[in-house]
């Protein structure tokens, strides 16, 4: 029997621990599993764990410890332990109405540790309220921190992606651009090339042509020259060089 729970204290729902603590819902009932196993009590509706705020200060300790989860589990029951033990060593009861009011105690030292009790589980709750507040604000500031990381990297890595496409379209149409240049060069050249062989040609063939008429233009002088000749031969004068004078003179 939970003991150690203050009248009207807050109850906490599963998912409303999970977005208290910052974690998820099947993390708070494993934590919640873990404790029990170790021997800690809830209060329960049926099977359904009903929290309080000292039990999110241990599903926190759970969440934040560096032990294994069930050595500080054993230490969480421990703490429990120590808390339920301090009405019974006081052997006072708080009443729940004002009827029960002639049954608080008149000695002064009993009311004394009543109000320490109170006084140290109030100073406790709000130490842990704080801790609270402060971890869920400090976690808000990180899954800020990191949201604006994340599009500031997303951001970053867009902008160098879309950098890298126009500069590998750039190079791809300059790669074109130089390409198209040189097969256009190449081809001007070549057909330059093929133009002064053609020439070339042309000129050497008129050359040819030009010294076969020469040759044919001697040949037939020299054929009527020996047509002479052999004719001057056949029919010689009576003067000794005058048939032969007579043929350079035709």
């Amino acid at each position: 029997m939970r003991r150690d729970i203050q009248p009207n204290e807050r109850a906490f729902s599963t998912k409303e621990v999970a977005e208290e603590v910052g974690i998820a819902t099947p993390t708070v009932r494993k934590y919640g599993q873990i404790l029990e196993r170790n021997g800690y009590e809830f209060l329960k509706d049926g099977d359904r764990r009903i929290f309080v705020q000292s039990d999110v200060g241990a599903l926190v300790a759970l969440r934040d410890t560096e032990k294994p989860l069930d050595d500080t589990a054993k230490d969480l029951v421990e703490l429990q332990r120590e808390r339920l033990k301090v009405p019974d060593e006081t052997d006072i009861s708080l009443p729940d109405t004002y009827e029960n009011v002639e049954s608080l105690p008149y000695d002064p030292n009993q009311l004394k540790e009543v109000l320490r009790v109170v006084v140290n589980e109030l100073a406790a709750t709000r130490e842990m309220n704080v801790q609270l507040k402060s971890d869920m604000a400090q976690l808000k500031t990180t899954v800020s921190r990191l949201q604006q990381d994340h599009h500031a990297i997303s951001s970053s890595i867009g902008n160098a992606a879309q950098k890298t496409n126009v500069k590998i379209e750039n190079l791809t149409k300059q790669q074109k651009a130089q390409y198209e240049t040189l097969m256009q060069q190449e081809k001007d050249h070549y057909e330059e090339l093929l133009q002064q062989e053609l020439q070339r040609s042309e000129q050497l063939q008129n050359e040819m042509k030009s010294m076969r008429e020469e040759q044919i233009k001697e040949w037939r002088v020299q054929n009527d020259f020996n047509k002479r000749l052999e004719e001057a031969i056949q029919h010689r004068p009576k003067g000794k060089w005058s048939g032969l004078l007579s043929i350079f003179k035709k």
